[in-house]
């Protein structure tokens, strides 16, 4: 326990605190100008009603600090530690894999523009990001019509010998055949960045140079085509809302919070213009709503964004002021010496244009917590649609699906994923590597994943709603006795199967009752539920028992490496075909399995090919 010894102990000086639980698991990190001051106050016997603050100190057992030079060095520190021991009680801001952004490759001589979902730190330059592919997409559809960069993957630069169809369509300048030079092209990347980045005023100042420079050289259809791109890029401006009369940048950030979930509305105003919103959501908010606020500040800046003139805020920050020396820092404007002139400013408004943009913010943040509140009340509704559809015995707010991947039971994996109020949760996906079995036995592997998975979480009582088996009734009653063998009897469970039509009235190796389709069976109920096509119900559970079955592939794919499969050793099948062939199926087992109908509906897979692949298979099993 924390004791008024260990309190006085702590420094009074600047740095990172990380507050432990009784496991020692760290439960928030904060940063302080003054670390003994901050952490005594959350345990102080004050008139502050925040139950927040009370709440937290309950739960620490341990407290451990690291003192920093400054306070700067804290804040980068804390942003460090944070995406290190990710603890609960923080606002996190993570990876916007859900959320598309624009890429630019600085690394590489000729620097391409891509759109992706995964920011990784490759040295490229990323933008965004944004809520709509669509809405990238047509960025840089605009974008490559005035600054024609390329797209192409390296191989392809590498082995051309003639310019691509871009280069006729006049949006790729054709670096890979020497149709442009180094220094040009790195022209047309710095102007992409000015673009993207919403500095269109210094933008367009630098393009109306470039025109006057060409003209006096009489380069005109140079001088002509740079004011081709400065009208596209005023036009571009006409469409964008004037919410400003300052020509400056600035982010705008009002918060809300409703219930335990905490709500930042970002607005960007780029030279006065309104050039972009973003929401972020955070749930299980618990602490302080300047110290949330504080702590997003910090991280959201700490990546490689663009850093505007001022910040509106919807609230004060302690902190403020080494918030402001950092960033004006990174943003790498020499400021005077006792001048404000230059220097990246935070504002608490209260009345004025400032104090009008922030309503603006806030009146968008009200829009998207009713948003947010109608989506979680569709998500309820499909959820016990689902609940009534499978009889359920609860609301199946979490559900956990399981598939195994094998080639002819060798270097088999079994997978688990998880989808929380019918959204996938990657944190708690996890991958199996069978330990117990060497052989083909689909029923043994299932029983081996789900006896680790369910005795690890039994003691933690860290369980789901509903388990969804990949399977037929053998799968499910696998379940069933690991589920009783653990004494776990509050969790409803279900098998989804897959089954094949006879191929002919003759045929008895198909379904009962030849009638083909997906089934649900559960336990102690005889007949199968036959899913139906438009049901949203059945479509989620299509849904998550599709992502269960590429998780398991994929994380097989990648263990099998270079390992050779049946498969391999069957003329014209090559790495891709084959990897077509496991996607679909599964394993080389249900490939023997399969009929070559079947088999031939696969892209790439010819009747020829099919039939090669079935005595193939018949010979090797």
């Amino acid at each position: 326990m924390i004791t008024r010894e260990r309190l006085k102990d702590m420094p009074q000086s600047p740095g990172v605190y990380l507050m432990k639980g009784n496991k020692g698991e760290v439960l928030y990190i904060g940063k302080a100008k003054n670390i003994r001051n901050r952490v005594r106050s959350y345990f102080q016997e004050t008139s502050d009603t925040r139950h927040t603050i009370k709440f937290l100190a309950s739960k620490i057992h341990d407290i451990e600090y690291l003192v920093t030079t400054n306070e700067k060095e804290a804040i980068i520190l804390e942003d460090t530690l944070l995406k290190k021991y990710k603890p609960r009680y923080n606002i996190r801001l993570k990876d916007d894999k859900t959320y598309v952004s624009i890429k630019l490759t600085l690394q590489e001589k000729f620097p391409r523009i891509l759109i992706i979902r995964q920011i990784k730190k490759d040295g490229s330059r990323y933008f965004g990001p944004y809520p709509s592919a669509q809405k990238a997409r047509e960025t840089v559809r605009f974008v490559r019509h005035i600054f024609p960069l390329c797209t192409c993957s390296p191989s392809e630069f590498k082995n051309r010998v003639r310019p691509c169809l871009d280069y006729q369509l006049g949006i790729c300048s054709a670096p890979c055949v020497n149709f442009i030079s180094e220094t040009a092209y790195k022209e047309l990347v710095d102007k992409t960045t000015l673009f993207l980045e919403g500095r269109n005023k210094e933008l367009l100042s630098e393009l109306k140079a470039n025109m006057s420079e060409a003209s006096h050289a009489m380069s005109f259809e140079k001088a002509a085509k740079i004011r081709d791109q400065i009208k596209a890029i005023e036009a571009t401006l006409e469409e964008q809302k004037v919410v400003s009369q300052k020509k400056i940048d600035q982010d705008i950030f009002a918060h809300i919070i409703d219930e335990e979930t905490l709500l930042i509305q970002a607005l960007f105003v780029r030279d006065g213009r309104l050039s972009g919103a973003r929401d972020f959501f955070f749930s299980g908010q618990k602490l302080p709503a300047d110290e949330a606020l504080s702590s997003f500040i910090s991280q959201y800046y700490s990546g490689d964004r663009f850093i505007p003139d001022e910040i509106i805020l919807s609230l004060n920050i302690e902190d403020k002021d080494v918030i402001e020396d950092w960033l004006t820092e990174k943003k790498g404007k020499p400021v005077p010496a006792g001048s404000k002139q230059g220097k990246v400013r935070f504002f608490f408004p209260t009345k004025g244009e400032r104090f009008k943009l922030f309503k603006m913010a806030e009146a968008n943040a009200k829009e998207a917590i009713k948003r947010k509140q109608e989506t979680l009340e569709s998500k309820q509704a499909l959820l016990e649609e689902l609940k009534r559809r499978l009889h359920l015995r609860k609301t199946p707010k979490t559900i956990e699906a399981f598939d195994i991947s094998n080639v002819s039971g060798k270097m088999a994996v079994g997978a688990m994923v998880t989808f929380e109020d019918v959204k996938p949760n990657k944190d708690r996906y996890r991958l199996y590597k069978i330990k117990t079995l060497e052989e083909p036995d689909d029923y043994g592997m299932m029983s081996e994943v789900l006896s680790r998975r369910y005795k690890e979480g039994s003691r933690e009582r860290n369980l789901p709603d509903l388990i969804l088996i990949d399977g037929g009734k053998g799968q499910l009653n696998i379940a069933v006795k690991v589920m009783d063998e653990l004494e776990i009897n509050d969790i409803d469970i279900a098998a989804i199967a897959k089954e094949h039509p006879p191929l002919s009235p003759l045929d008895k190796g198909g379904i009962k009752g030849g009638i083909p389709g997906e089934k649900i069976y559960l336990p102690n109920i005889k007949d199968p539920i036959i899913l139906k096509e438009g049901s949203s119900p059945d479509l989620l559970i299509r849904k998550i028992r599709d992502e269960a079955h590429r998780f398991a592939i994929s994380y097989h794919i990648k263990l099998r490496g270079k390992i050779k499969s049946a498969l391999d050793e069957i003329p014209g099948i090559g790495k891709a075909k084959r990897n077509t062939l496991l996607k679909h199926f599964g394993s080389v087992e249900k490939i023997r399995e399969a009929s070559m109908e079947e088999i031939a509906k696969l892209s790439g897979i010819t009747a020829m090919l099919a039939e090669a692949i079935k005595k193939a298979l018949s010979a090797h099993g």
